[in-house]
């Protein structure tokens, strides 16, 4: 169709002539509301957005001669970690003559990377930087997988309250006739 036919069929329409495909030949186009157009891709930009997953390190702090409780702790951090998707960089931190002992940090990220193996893997094997020793452990689920998971699992437990809140304000309606029906009884015979 000719360029002027087209903008007068796009005019009595009232609508806007958008070129679709400029490399074809001939050039493609169409007929459509522009802002209309505009505003849809923004939002499923705006929806894609907020479906993608940034991958964070997150960072945890040992030294050698850690206490079992204190080492429990941070090993709970990690599987927090874990379990949302992000990679944990664990950093050994050696002092003084501790320098002196690297199997010890070895054998103590060995140890923590066996306690989370159903949930993560070693990324990067301990190596020596200095002071430090160094580790990072990778998810075995992506991030994605684990916003998803977490979000069904918030929704479920909004239902589950709003469940329970039903059945308290029902039970509370039933013990409120109940009350009412005990005290009517009572003031029939007392009127008699």
């Amino acid at each position: 169709m000719p360029l002027a036919k087209a903008l007068e069929l796009a005019q009595e329409y009232d609508l806007d002539l958008v070129e679709v495909a400029a490399t074809a030949r001939p050039p493609v186009c169409k007929l459509m509301d522009y802002g209309k157009f505009k505003y849809e891709s923004a939002m499923k930009a705006r929806e894609a957005r907020k479906n993608q997953a940034h991958t964070v390190i997150k960072e945890m702090k040992l030294r050698p001669k850690i206490d079992p409780h204190d080492y429990d702790t941070k090993k709970g951090h990690v599987v927090r970690f874990l379990k949302q998707g992000d990679k944990v960089k664990i950093t050994i931190m050696f002092r003084g003559r501790e320098q002196s002992r690297p199997e010890l940090g070895f054998r103590l990220l060995q140890r923590l990377a066996s306690d989370v193996e159903e949930l993560g893997f070693i990324e990067s094997n301990p190596k020596q930087d200095g002071r430090n020793m160094i580790m990072v452990l990778g998810p075995h689920k992506k991030k994605t997988e684990a916003m998803a998971e977490a979000r069904e699992a918030q929704a479920a437990r909004k239902a589950e309250r709003q469940g329970h809140a039903t059945e308290e304000s029902a039970d509370a309606t039933g013990e409120a006739t109940a009350e009412a029906a005990a005290e009517a009884p009572a003031e029939a015979s007392s009127d008699a």
